[in-house]
């Protein structure tokens, strides 16, 4: 049996491994909220430019309603035989319409339709992402705002270097996830041109208006190469190269926050919310949130390589080996909409153990760095003589099993003769921080004002 919408060609079915490979309802049936509205579109631009008779038109936006609302109702039989969300549409839409649905297809291609559908469904999904990436940014500033005089141990390798606060280091997050936000705003605005119209990939000889459906789906203008509006998927790549680098920020963060959950680093605490426990050892509270926000970022890049090594190879137009842009497309980006939501609970969730940090931030001899300014700024030093002389003291501190602030001023002046009791007064973690006041440093006060200007920010509509 030839199959009944593209058969005139074909005189006999195809094979039933030709059906597994090639149906892609399975997966594609989540675009049948756009390919319906896509579909609306044509229609009325058929209508208004005289291409089909207004009663034809009429009744296929009617059999469209009727299909769309068995979809939602859940009462929408999908067909593997179809293929896809667009036969399985079409097919339903002949049962309800009648003669009129075959009218729907003119001037347009499931090539244009598809890129159409998947440029809504991206563009939808990345409304969505931007909002949810504003949620976590606004936790996160909150969070910062609260603790913006909290000192804890700045790294660098892992190691001690030198004091911050934690709000400085949550806010360190908020820009890294502002870009983000701006690379998927970005994203959005060059996929924002409407394909509808191109047809298999050399336009119609339909006297259709691209202009108008492009304005009824919202987007700023028809693209201009009918070959090119069928052939690349450059649109759902740049997406995933956002949504990749947003889900190695995350992992970053969420790295971070295993590390100061353990009993050794006791930084944060997360409550049972964002834990789960050990069939074995009672004591466990592991932060299982954070390590599967941390391992999904593989998928989302995964997604971003796999698409990538499917399109480099395709010549122009349009092959069905783009079909394969959609399931990773699909799973990368509802996988990194499930971390944000997973990350901004944990931000909220979150207690930072102050006493514990300040501890921490004194460890390592991170004030050092502070000593060498103080020599510079005090005794006029030159910076390498001061680290130098700095780095005399540190082994003198190491080798007695204290911190710099331990060491007598006579055990600094031997090292160093014009060294004062002034000295003592840049050695605290607390002073440390106050005195890092230039732009983007540390210093509370510094926090407090750029966390409100993010929460300002954010708290304003977004531009369009």
């Amino acid at each position: 049996m030839s199959n009944r919408m593209w058969g005139g060609r074909f005189a006999t079915g195809p094979d039933a491994i030709m059906e597994e490979i090639n149906a892609s309802i399975g997966f594609d049936q989540r675009l049948w909220q756009q390919d319906i509205r896509g579909s609306l579109a044509h229609a009325a631009m058929l209508a208004e430019t005289g291409i089909l008779r207004k009663a034809d038109v009429a009744a296929i936006e009617k059999g469209l309603k009727t299909v769309a609302a068995e979809i939602e109702a859940g009462t929408f039989t999908f067909s593997r035989a179809l293929e896809d969300i667009h036969m399985n549409v079409e097919s339903r839409l002949k049962d309800v319409a009648g003669t009129s649905a075959g009218r729907l297809h003119t001037a347009r291609s499931r090539n244009d339709q598809v890129a159409t559908d998947m440029r809504l469904w991206v563009r939808d999904t990345l409304d969505a992402i931007d909002t949810q990436i504003a949620d976590l940014m606004t936790a996160l500033a909150e969070k910062a705002l609260a603790f913006s005089g909290a000192v804890m141990p700045g790294f660098t390798h892992l190691q001690s270097a030198q004091p911050v606060t934690f709000g400085h280091h949550l806010l360190a997050y908020v820009e890294m996830l502002g870009r983000d936000r701006g690379r998927f705003a970005d994203a959005r605005a060059r996929l924002n041109e409407c394909p509808l119209g191109a047809a298999a990939l050399a336009g119609t000889s339909f006297p259709i208006d691209r202009h108008m459906t492009a304005k009824a789906l919202g987007f700023d203008r028809p693209t201009a190469n009918s070959i090119d509006s069928v052939s690349d998927r450059d649109f759902a790549l740049e997406a995933l190269a956002a949504a990749s680098i947003c889900a190695m920020h995350l992992s970053r963060f969420a790295e971070e926050i295993v590390i100061w959950t353990t009993p050794q680093f006791g930084f944060i605490r997360l409550t049972d919310k964002f834990t789960t426990g050990s069939s074995i050892m009672p004591q466990k509270r592991n932060p299982d949130a954070a390590e599967l926000v941390r391992a999904k970022a593989g998928r989302v890049i995964g997604a971003l390589n796999g698409l990538l090594v499917v399109m480099k190879g395709l010549p122009l137009a349009y092959a069905k080996d783009m079909q394969e842009d959609k399931e990773g497309t699909f799973d990368a980006l509802q996988t990194l909409s499930l971390s944000l939501a997973a990350m901004a609970g944990m931000v909220r969730d979150m207690e930072p153990d102050v006493k514990r940090l300040k501890k921490a931030a004194g460890s390592g001899f991170s004030t050092a760095t502070d000593l060498a300014d103080w020599l510079v700024r005090v005794l006029e030093m030159p910076f390498r003589d001061a680290h130098h002389v700095t780095g005399r003291l540190v082994a003198l501190a190491a080798e007695r099993n204290v911190g710099l602030e331990k060491l007598s001023l006579a055990d600094m002046q031997g090292v160093e003769p014009r060294i004062t009791d002034d000295v003592f007064g840049v050695l605290g973690v607390e002073r440390s921080v106050k005195s890092r006041t230039s732009y983007g440093g540390t210093a509370p006060a510094n926090v407090r004002a750029q966390a409100r200007r993010w929460l300002k920010r954010l708290a304003a509509p977004r531009k369009a």
